[in-house]
């Protein structure tokens, strides 16, 4: 073999051998990391339920959620727990519930008061808002911090009315949690980006977790619907 032959083999090698390496890295990196299906349309496994009596079933493809008469706020929440991620699914909502979706989300491990919040096994963390509102909008896509006395997480001194989720209808929400910086959009319209470290501290891994909220005795019942929950890893 000539000289200049050798030498074109050699590079191919070393070409062929950096190609592989940077393919093992991003298979390999969290930021490459596949999406995955948090529900498979037929059944709850991989859930578990946190807290109420509300009722929970896999109905056409879709994950119901079912107000219980008197009952306290109701989670469905995922066996594993997730830091950094982008999530997306379809909610729809009836519009005199009031619902969300805990990220990074967890059981308070110890009574710290009397009241029902206040109690050991408590799901509390950051839960991004689904709600219609009224004819003037709402608060959809804001976070709350649920059951930590802190209340609202947003960038501005008091989350901001908007008409972005539509009535009675499937609506498609986006969630990127990236260190103490969470970002959320509904309908393709961006509703909160905001950076607090003191709840990320708290709050830096947890379950995802779909409630339906509390009622009172007498009314009802409502639903809330999901579908096409799929998470990303970062």
């Amino acid at each position: 073999m000539t000289q200049s032959k050798l030498l074109k083999v050699l590079a191919w090698i070393v070409i062929l051998s950096m190609s592989g390496c940077n393919q093992s890295s991003n298979s390999s990196g969290r930021e490459s990391s596949d999406w995955i299906s948090l529900f498979d349309g037929k059944t709850l496994n991989g859930w578990e339920q946190k807290n109420g009596t509300a009722t929970y079933e896999v109905i056409d493809g879709t994950i119901v959620g079912t107000t219980s008469d008197g009952s306290p706020n109701s989670f469905l929440c995922s066996k594993k727990p997730y830091d950094d991620f982008e999530l997306t699914f379809e909610v729809k909502v009836d519009p005199e519930l009031n619902s969300g979706v805990q990220i990074r989300s967890m059981t308070r491990q110890e009574s710290v008061g009397e009241g029902r919040n206040q109690l050991a096994g408590r799901v509390i963390g950051p839960q991004v808002e689904i709600a219609y509102g009224d004819e003037n909008g709402g608060l959809a896509g804001f976070i709350w911090r649920e059951a930590t006395g802190d209340g609202w997480m947003t960038s501005n001194e008091e989350p901001v009315k908007h008409q972005f989720f539509k009535k009675d209808a499937w609506n498609a929400y986006r969630i990127l949690a990236k260190g103490a910086t969470v970002t959320t959009w509904v309908n393709g319209n961006q509703v909160e980006n905001v950076t607090d470290a003191g709840t990320y501290n708290k709050f830096p891994s947890g379950f995802i977790g779909l409630q339906v909220h509390g009622i009172k005795t007498g009314t009802g019942p409502y639903q809330v619907a999901w579908r096409n929950i799929k998470i990303r890893e970062l």
